[in-house]
């Protein structure tokens, strides 16, 4: 007599989760997250619109949102980032609004930043200059009369 079913049209189910892993972002609006494992050597330019961590070797230009570099990893190319938190070994320039550099890195090469952390023990060779933010980041030239901001920390 009484049913349970509706006379309108149902839309298909919504495919099982599994508690234990998250699902997978596709709207434009949420940020990813990619990983490059120890276990990678790459030889090319990276071109991520995600957020990066990487542990491996790359040989190539890299250029994301947010990079995380890990320990073990080696950069031999430019690095250009929104943020970069740096723990390993980079040979080229690096551009990023936001920096740190921990105490496990050792990079050889230009550093432009607008913001600059460096933990004591870190290893740099190369220039520091702070970017003008009115330029872009490909634009921007080191200041011989600009003060850069620089924060230590332990």
């Amino acid at each position: 007599m009484f049913s349970k079913k509706s006379a309108e049209p149902q839309s298909s189910p919504t495919p099982p989760t599994n508690p234990g892993r998250s699902a997978p972002m596709a709207s434009k609006n949420s940020s990813t997250f990619s990983v490059l494992g120890s276990d990678l050597a790459i030889k090319g330019d990276i071109k991520a619109s995600a957020d990066l961590h990487i542990d491996g070797n790359i040989e190539g230009d890299i250029a994301c949102t947010s990079l995380v570099q890990g320990e073990t990893s080696k950069v031999t190319g430019a690095v250009e980032a929104e943020s970069a938190r740096l723990a390993g070994t980079v040979e080229g320039s690096i551009t990023a609004r936001e920096l740190v550099i921990l105490k496990t890195a050792k990079i050889t090469g230009d550093v432009f930043y607008d913001a600059l952390t460096i933990e004591q023990g870190a290893q740099v060779e190369g220039r520091f200059a702070h970017r003008d933010p009115k330029k872009s980041a490909a634009a921007a030239a080191p200041k011989a009369d600009s003060k850069p901001e620089l924060q230590l920390a332990n």
